[in-house]
């Protein structure tokens, strides 16, 4: 009987483990492999990827495709590179993969669209990068210019879906002005737009925003199995750290507010083990500055005091203080609290604290956003975030 017990005891945690193993949802890449290869055989085929391109086996996208005898003609590699390691703002250059031979070109140096020389011998393109949900993340830039690309050239273009970490209910932020329109900001969304990355393709697309008012042949490839309401811990996926500073999913979740940081002379973190988590400048004092932080509670976020020394961006090598930035709760942390958090910088610290006028309103959106800073005023983009919202249900996939 105890044998048998043990037995069954087994089994159970076998069933378990396997059930656990096993993610809720099913990316866009998987479901293309599985099911429909066929819209890429015979064709020549352009890949837009960084190293997040995996299957649910880990494999990378562009080697399935080859061991499936698609023929994989050009790989386009976004702000970090094709394999992911460089960071924020280096120039990427165009060569050859190492493992595959195929040649890369850099949408992330001389040129940020694909070129119509580029795409010469390519039938189709493909995008299957993993975004973390904020207008400033640059890979959303990249895929509008594909998709510009693409209609100029008259080639179809494919997204494989992936999950928005901040989940598909998640709307915060103003809708950037026309006159603040960069790479880190394209298009009239929010800050935090709540859609995955083939929901803002086809609202991009059919709201005719690309240049020229254009409209490209557009396919979304859907996952299976993902909800609005999931952030990505619901998902059951690995985590795979989309650039070099966004190591975690729960950085994702901090991301949209405390990427604000970059507007000061305050270290952001970069260079750090935990960037947009480690907050401070030599001159601080992170246990007064944690207390005060502490005090005004500020929504979604806890703090610790912390000394880091970042080896890399601002104060590379020095000594920093400040205070280490933790989820209250696992959801996306609204930007109101990256706008307080430099607010409260400002009053700690006002001959010390510097803030970049122009870079805090490409980061918010707005070219109001520094005088409502060093007037201390609340920010107002509760009536924008409605007409968003009421806008973009109309391209929900999910």
């Amino acid at each position: 009987m105890k044998s048998r017990n043990s037995l069954v005891a087994l089994l159970i945690l076998l069933l378990l483990s396997s059930t656990c193993a096993q993610p809720k949802v099913k990316l866009g890449n998987d479901v293309l492999v599985e099911k429909h290869l066929d819209m890429l055989k015979g064709k020549r085929v352009g890949l837009i990827i960084n190293h997040t391109a995996q299957l649910s086996s880990g494999k990378f996208l562009v080697d399935e495709l080859m061991e499936k005898k698609i023929n994989v003609v050009a790989l386009f590699g976004p702000e970090h590179g094709v394999r992911g390691e460089a960071q924020a703002g280096d120039t990427i250059k165009d060569g050859r993969d190492a493992k595959t031979g195929i040649p890369i070109f850099s949408l992330y140096g001389a040129t940020r669209k694909p070129s119509p020389e580029m795409l010469t011998n390519v039938d189709v393109l493909v995008y299957d990068v993993q975004d973390v949900g904020a207008r400033f993340y640059t890979y959303i830039s990249t895929m509008g210019l594909c998709m510009e690309a693409a209609a100029a050239k008259g080639i179809p273009f494919i997204v494989l879906d992936r999950p928005n970490p901040l989940g598909g209910q998640f709307v915060d932020g103003p809708i950037i002005e026309d006159s603040l329109t960069s790479f880190v900001g394209m298009y009239p969304i929010p800050v935090a737009y709540g859609l995955t990355c083939g929901e803002l393709a086809t609202m991009i697309n059919n709201e005719r925003w690309l240049e020229s008012n254009a409209k490209c042949s557009l396919t979304v490839m859907k996952m299976e199995g993902w909800k609005r309401r999931m952030v990505w811990d619901d998902t059951g996926l690995r985590w795979i750290p989309p650039s070099p500073n966004i190591k975690t999913s729960e950085a994702a979740l901090l991301y949209q507010a405390m990427c604000l940081v970059e507007a000061t002379n305050l270290s952001e973190g970069r260079g750090t083990e935990k960037p947009f988590q480690y907050i401070g400048a030599p001159f601080v004092n992170g246990d007064s500055l944690s207390s005060r932080l502490t005090t005004i509670r500020l929504a979604g976020v806890k703090f610790t005091p912390i000394s880091f020394t970042p080896n890399l961006s601002k104060h590379r090598g020095e000594l920093c203080r400040g205070v280490f930035v933790e989820l209250s709760m696992k959801s996306p942390v609204p930007l109101a609290t990256g706008i307080s958090l430099l607010q409260q910088l400002l009053d700690a610290y006002p001959t010390q604290v510097t803030v970049s006028r122009s870079w805090l309103a490409k980061l918010v959106g707005t070219t109001k956003s520094y005088d409502d800073l060093m007037a201390r005023r609340s920010p107002m983009f509760a009536q924008a975030v409605a007409r968003f919202r009421k806008l973009s249900k109309k391209y929900w996939l999910y």
